[in-house]
């Protein structure tokens, strides 16, 4: 693959109240995409923080490059000084913008997450795109770590622990995957 490989990093928004240590975590693990040479895709909120903008301020201090895709038209988001490409879709949250997500991406990372995290992972489930889960984050992260989402079982959702575990286990997963 001679393109950087494009992780999602998907997890709660802040209106569901995650705590500092959630929101650290995130921010690690956008360091270490960054570091990994990985570019960090990310869904852009327009109103408040999530635990995805978070993994963006890492990724932009690891000196990494980060992709925002936001709902609605226009170009303003929250996060906009770490974000170095937004990608406008035009569509509504609940399933518009996040298809344009997640098929951007060749894997993603979930940290919690409540229903939009939740139809994130039903997409990249339903697309073939490796998931990792990171454990004891509560959401549907933990509810769905090391779970198939049905009987058809395309790829199990993988659960880790830390930050370096969720990085490391998303490139092994993508780099198998297109070794194939």
């Amino acid at each position: 693959m001679k393109r950087k490989i494009q992780i999602g990093v998907m997890g709660s928004a802040a209106d569901l109240n995650y705590s500092k240590e959630l929101e650290n975590l995130a921010e690690q693990i956008g360091f270490l995409i960054a570091k990994n040479n990985a570019t960090l895709i990310f869904g852009a909120e327009k109103d408040y923080d999530s635990l995805s903008t978070s993994a963006c301020r890492g990724a932009k201090k690891g000196g990494g490059m980060t992709v925002g895709v936001t709902y609605n038209r226009g170009l303003e988001i929250f996060e906009k000084e770490n974000v170095d490409v937004i990608i406008s879709t035009g569509l509504e949250r609940g399933g518009g913008r996040e298809t344009a997500l997640i098929l951007s991406c060749d894997g993603i990372i979930t940290i919690s997450g409540g229903s939009g995290t939740l139809t994130e992972i039903a997409i990249a489930y339903q697309s073939n795109i490796p998931i990792v889960a990171v454990k004891n984050t509560g959401g549907w992260s933990d509810k769905l770590s090391g779970q198939y989402l049905d009987e058809r079982k395309r790829l199990k959702i993988e659960g880790v622990d830390t930050a370096e575990e969720a990085v490391k286990t998303i490139i092994n997963l993508i780099k198998n995957k297109y070794e194939k």
